[in-house]
């Protein structure tokens, strides 16, 4: 009777992580295209400008508030969501996998980046948002504006190695934690680039949506995975 109680209890702990995980992945998407589609017609300029003049100095426009220091701080925080940093951290996580013989994982873990990245560049082709005009860019761009790609690979990184990491941590609370680190990270960054004055708050919104429901997508398609390779755990 109790070896049947803790198979129950194993099947919807895991069916529950699985049907969270798609309705994540559904709520992420669907807050995507509606947030798009009010970008593509406009409806949403009014709140950008609003936002994004509010973190400016009311008198003069072209100084974030707060003291030089917090500008400064803002710039060593957007750098976490740059492609080089976001590269290094990736590959370090994919060396240590395939040292520790998950050799797989680590290859999963490489294509859900990329594979999202890659998607990511293409949405900012597609869409070709201009980058906001109202503010000096206080850092340097080189591509359109909508999705923040900061956002939304930040979202996917931190994400999917946090759950990562998370998922051979032997308490809850340990889970939990490196969760909530990962969304902060991912949210920083975004709050930066918007301080920074290169992105509409609506481009980091749409990053965060985007990256929160690959990063979902990805870990459903390794949770089936894991299933087929338990031999190498």
């Amino acid at each position: 009777m109790k070896q049947v109680k803790q198979v129950y209890r194993w099947i919807m702990q895991h069916e529950m992580i699985t049907l969270a995980l798609v309705g994540i992945v559904f709520a992420s998407l669907w807050g995507f295209v509606e947030l798009a589609d009010e970008v593509l017609e406009g409806d949403s300029l009014w709140l950008d400008r609003y936002l994004l003049l509010s973190l400016r100095n009311p008198a003069d426009a072209t100084d974030p508030i707060g003291p030089s220091w917090v500008e400064e701080m803002a710039r060593d925080v957007t750098a976490m969501g740059s492609v080089v940093v976001l590269t290094v951290l990736t590959a370090i996580t994919a060396g240590y996998l395939k040292l520790t013989q998950q050799r797989w994982i680590a290859i999963f873990v490489v294509l859900a980046i990329v594979g999202g990245t890659l998607v990511s560049v293409a949405m900012k082709s597609g869409f070709d948002r201009p980058r906001p005009d109202l503010v000096p860019h206080e850092t340097r761009i080189y591509t359109q504006s909508f999705p923040s790609g900061h956002s939304a690979m930040s979202a996917m990184v931190f994400l999917t190695l946090g759950a990562l990491v998370a998922r051979i941590q032997a308490t809850r609370t340990t889970r939990a934690y490196f969760l909530v680190v990962a969304f902060l990270l991912t949210a920083s960054v975004g709050v930066s680039r918007v301080y920074l004055g290169v992105h509409w708050p609506t481009d980091v919104v749409a990053g965060w949506t985007f990256g929160v429901a690959w990063a979902a997508g990805s870990w459903l398609v390794f949770r089936n995975l894991e299933r087929r390779f338990t031999a190498i755990y």
